[in-house]
């Protein structure tokens, strides 16, 4: 099978790649640094000539209200080339409870990107992940100075970027859902907790205060963020993968 991975070279898009060639098929990266751009169209259609299915992994590099026209014009880029090249399957990333958090304009955009896809002319599928272990450094850095880190208590069920990836590779050689699929970590953490968590596996001596107004999470209400009842529980537990 012959799948192009748009945004193959990144985090998820790598590990997809590694996975899909592990199993036997032809998993191709394709990203800016390959001649491939999606956000103008360059080096597209000769990506997916060929291709039983397309993974789209690429990302705005902003999250503010600026991402909805970067998912515009790439979905539109990627699904006439699709379509152009008769594609049968075409696979997006998500965000789990992307739709329930209609403050911060990266979710609407994502929201943007998923009602795009299902409204064209491929089949498709979407998986939706709850946040990356990966991301939780980053997130730490938006609100810390040098002795203090400032989190809300958001509930979060962050999963492994590994695990994401073996979803993200599952769903790409099977046949279009013409769904969704929900994907999530083990475990529930308030946010604040997975700070300090974070911070005492690092040896990292600074104080995690509760501040329920802090950072981009602040705009979650509720457990808008954590694995619906749908969702597939991915088995690496964040304690075993701070340690590993």
């Amino acid at each position: 099978m012959k799948i192009a991975v748009i945004g193959g070279t990144g985090l998820i898009g790598s590990q997809v790649v590694e996975i899909l060639q592990a199993a036997g098929h032809e998993a191709v990266p394709h990203a800016q640094s390959t001649g491939v751009d999606l956000l103008t169209g360059e080096g597209l259609p000769q990506a997916l000539t060929g291709a039983d299915t397309v993974v789209n992994l690429t990302n705005s590099p902003t999250f503010d209200n600026a991402s909805a026209a970067f998912f515009q014009k790439t979905m539109d880029h990627l699904l006439a080339a699709a379509r152009q090249g008769d594609v049968g399957h075409a696979v997006i990333l998500s965000i789990v409870g992307a739709d329930q958090v209609p403050d911060l304009d990266y979710y609407r955009a994502k929201v943007l990107q998923e009602n795009i896809l299902k409204a064209g002319p491929v089949p498709y599928s979407i998986v939706r992940a709850t946040q990356f272990f990966e991301f939780m450094e980053a997130v730490l850095s938006w609100t810390a100075d040098e002795e203090t880190v400032r989190l809300p208590s958001t509930p979060l069920q962050p999963i492994a970027s590994a695990d994401v990836a073996q979803a993200v590779a599952d769903v790409a050689i099977g046949s279009p859902l013409q769904d969704t699929r929900n994907i999530a970590g083990a475990d529930v953490f308030p946010l604040d907790e997975l700070g300090r968590l974070t911070l005492g596996a690092r040896g990292d001596k600074r104080t995690v205060t509760t501040d329920d107004s802090a950072g981009m999470f602040a705009a979650v209400r509720g457990d808008a963020l954590i694995a619906p009842k749908d969702a597939r529980l991915a088995p690496t537990r964040y304690q075993d993968w701070l340690t590993a």
